[in-house]
């Protein structure tokens, strides 16, 4: 009896914990697909953006005359930023960002929804961060996906482990030849 009480007790706080993990993770899907739509309609006061330039080298690019539209995301000093548009103009690159007030909303419910877990206060970190057991087997991304039309350029943060086998064996040393 106390076994099948285990198992079942078990069982109820693992669907707790994905349950809720769902639930944010729902709701920052909806954030990104609600502002990827406000986004491309240009609904947005150009007084909240902000510019970032970043002095970049890249040979054979050529200059742009006008901004093209861009999306992604990322996350700067406890603030969460979604890219609008982007230039290349003489070895810098000019991104104009806009603030995601509602996902810094979601991610602090987040943060303090974690904190009911242990009772420990938690540090803010990038991203959604999910208990110890979970995170370890979800995968995350990171890219910029270029909205135009013409070239398209992936940029994608990957771990990949290289091994490295010498095929080199060098001769082994001994004295010269008598002539």
């Amino acid at each position: 009896m106390t076994r099948l009480f285990s198992i079942l007790f078990s069982i109820l706080v693992f669907v707790h914990v994905i349950g809720y993990y769902g639930l944010f993770l729902g709701m920052a899907y909806q954030n990104d697909r609600e502002m990827l739509e406000k986004l491309d309609a240009e609904d947005y006061d150009p007084s909240e953006t902000i510019l970032i330039k970043v002095p970049i080298a890249i040979p054979y690019v050529a200059d742009a005359s006008r901004f093209e539209r861009v999306d992604g995301s990322f996350e700067r000093d406890g603030e969460f930023y979604r890219l609008v548009k982007q230039r290349y103009s003489r070895d810098t690159l000019f991104l104009v960002c806009v603030k995601d007030q509602q996902r810094k909303t979601i991610e602090d419910s987040w943060v303090s929804f974690v904190k009911t877990f242990n009772g420990k206060p938690t540090e803010r970190s990038a991203g959604f961060k999910l208990p110890i057991l979970i995170k370890d087997y979800v995968v995350q991304a990171f890219s910029i996906r270029s909205v135009s039309l013409g070239w398209v350029n992936g940029v994608e943060k990957t771990t990949a482990v290289i091994f490295s086998i010498s095929d080199f064996y060098p001769s082994i040393p001994h004295p010269p030849e008598r002539g």
